[in-house]
């Protein structure tokens, strides 16, 4: 018989007003209080705003798959890495831990952007 697998589904939508707002009122101290140097390497271009709402969504994303409530959750510690075909994450620091603990070890993303929204989904295994 096949072993089951613990999987838990997080979701998350971001307004990109939201993200323009923070960056134009807290600039370079929002971005490094959220975002780590390689996903803010990864956010250029006319899509900068879109592409960072989706890691930030895709952090919350993960906070809800780990059912993480009341507790200070260090997003820097949630990472988005562009360096595939694919997105995927990397969790460090006391998140990884906090995963590990749930019995996550594994965990896979989806991120997309319309002109006004971004949105990501994270399953946790």
């Amino acid at each position: 018989m096949p072993v089951r697998r613990a999987r838990a589904v997080g979701c998350d939508l971001v307004a990109l007003t939201e993200v323009a707002d923070a960056l134009a009122a807290f600039g370079d101290r929002y971005l490094t209080r959220i975002f780590t140097d390689r996903e803010i390497a990864a956010c250029t271009g006319v899509d900068r705003v879109a592409r960072l709402a989706a890691r930030f969504a895709a952090k919350e994303s993960v906070i809800k798959a780990l059912q993480i409530v009341d507790d200070a959750t260090p997003l820097r510690e949630i990472e988005v890495v562009s360096d595939a075909p694919v997105p995927r994450l990397e969790l460090h620091g006391t998140i990884r831990a906090r995963a590990a603990e749930r019995g996550y070890t594994e965990f896979g993303v989806s991120l997309s952007h319309t002109d006004c929204h971004a949105m990501a989904v994270v399953v946790a295994e």
